[in-house]
């Protein structure tokens, strides 16, 4: 029996994306294994969001073709759509499929397994596939849903659009219909996921509103996050629905991306820091607990030291729960590339080691803010030292001792003690 081995990288939807593709391999009679064991096809699902990024994409190519020189190597995704040459250039590469052919990768390996042929952007001429709804299956709890692909805003310093196209996605009849099956399963969360998701709909006279409140009625799944949306797309009519929905849950990813009007300007993003501020104090006056995460880049153009300070005063000023921080990195074909005002990296990293601590501080006033409240945790099957973890609806992570009943239950839970190093209660 054949073996398949994969490795993801990047965000939640390319592991939705990897998931699929394994099922339809598993149709067809392959059996998925760890990507450190020997396989007869390894897929690396890539991400070009960051350099570093990148060259972890190159490591797992090395290390798929040391594993077994004789299998097939498929590279696909952000890093295979933007960089195909260089990716052709590594000898032992098979296939090179981008995003608008992913989801086609098991007829590209029957025709490397029949013909001998070799895939990638310029031998193959075929149409680009269409957009395709996928989900993962990674555990029994939670499943990441791909509602929406591609994104139309080119926002300066981000090669997504250029890895993954326009913004598209399926109707609202045909999400709800692939939502009815993830509801059939075992899985009790399903996490929203897309690249730019507020944008749903748009080329169908559809909306992102109008998809959530179809998706609160399908029974059998008992709880939906919104995995990112753009601030200026979290509309009010979205917010009052969560707060009052039956099963969306009181955490929201919104980026940032920048804490300065100027440096939002040059990124070319679609709001400024009083938008943003109003926006989250709206959340918080209906969900005074919420949970608020925020996407933020140290080390943009334009980003001087005083410009910084500024940032540090508004991020700090801002109800946010904690901060992704990512350092600036220059992507090909990026506006970014051709704008002045450059930061060198010494101080691109020392902005993200700031922004860091702050984001350490802020999850700590979040955490503290939550002592001794009840809240409904999902239970995970993972076990560490006989005890067992889940989540808030409003996203902090719990531990109890293990209990096989409890898993992938939801049950009321009082955070009682929080154990600071690991940021947890018990």
């Amino acid at each position: 029996m054949k073996k398949i081995a994969t490795h993801t990288l990047g965000c939640k939807l390319n592991f939705a994306e990897t998931s699929d593709l394994v099922r339809k391999f598993e149709d067809a009679g392959w059996t998925p294994v760890d990507f450190n064991e020997r396989a007869d096809l390894y897929v690396i699902n890539t991400c070009t969001v960051t350099s570093i990024a990148e060259k972890k994409c190159r490591n797992a190519i090395r290390q798929a073709i040391s594993n077994n020189r004789e299998a097939i190597i498929a590279v696909i995704g952000c890093f295979a759509q933007n960089s195909a040459k260089e990716i052709a250039a590594i000898d032992g590469v098979d296939i090179i499929l981008g995003n608008d052919r992913k989801h086609e990768l098991l007829r590209y390996v029957k025709r490397k397994e029949s013909e001998g042929v070799k895939t990638s952007p310029d031998t193959d001429t075929s149409e680009p596939a269409s957009f395709q709804l996928s989900y993962s299956r990674s555990d029994r709890t939670r499943t990441f849903f791909k509602v929406q692909d591609g994104c139309d805003y080119f926002c300066t310093y981000c090669a997504i659009p250029f890895a993954r196209g326009r913004s598209r996605s399926a109707s609202i009849a045909e999400t709800v219909a692939v939502a009815k099956e993830i509801a059939a399963t075992d899985s009790k969360e399903v996490v929203l996921t897309g690249i730019n998701t507020g944008t749903f709909g748009q080329h169908q006279g559809e909306t992102f509103y109008d998809l959530i409140k179809e998706l609160d009625r399908i029974e059998g799944i008992e709880r939906y996050r919104i995995s990112s949306i753009e601030p200026n797309l979290l509309t009010d009519e979205i917010i009052e629905f969560v707060a009052s929905s039956r099963a969306f849950l009181p955490h929201f990813h919104i980026p940032l991306q920048a804490g300065s009007d100027k440096v939002l300007k040059m990124m070319h993003r679609k709001y400024d820091t009083t938008f943003y501020a109003t926006l989250l104090d709206k959340i918080k006056k209906l969900m005074p607990d919420a949970c608020i995460a925020a996407d933020i880049m140290a080390g943009f153009n334009g980003e001087t030291d005083e410009e910084f300070e500024k940032v540090i005063a508004y991020v700090k000023s801002l109800p946010i729960s904690y901060l992704h921080v990512f350092t600036f990195s220059e992507r090909p074909n990026t506006a970014a590339l051709r704008m002045e005002g450059k930061i060198d990296i010494h101080h691109r990293r020392e902005h993200s080691r700031i922004l860091h601590e702050i984001s350490e501080e802020k999850k700590r006033q979040f955490y503290t803010s939550q002592q001794g409240k009840t809240r409904p945790v999902l239970w995970e099957s993972d076990i560490k030292e006989n005890m067992m973890y889940g989540f808030t609806d409003n996203y902090i992570r719990v531990r109890k001792p293990y209990d096989k009943g409890l898993v992938n239950t939801i049950t009321d839970f009082c955070l009682t003690k929080k154990i600071e190093e690991e940021e947890i209660f018990e």
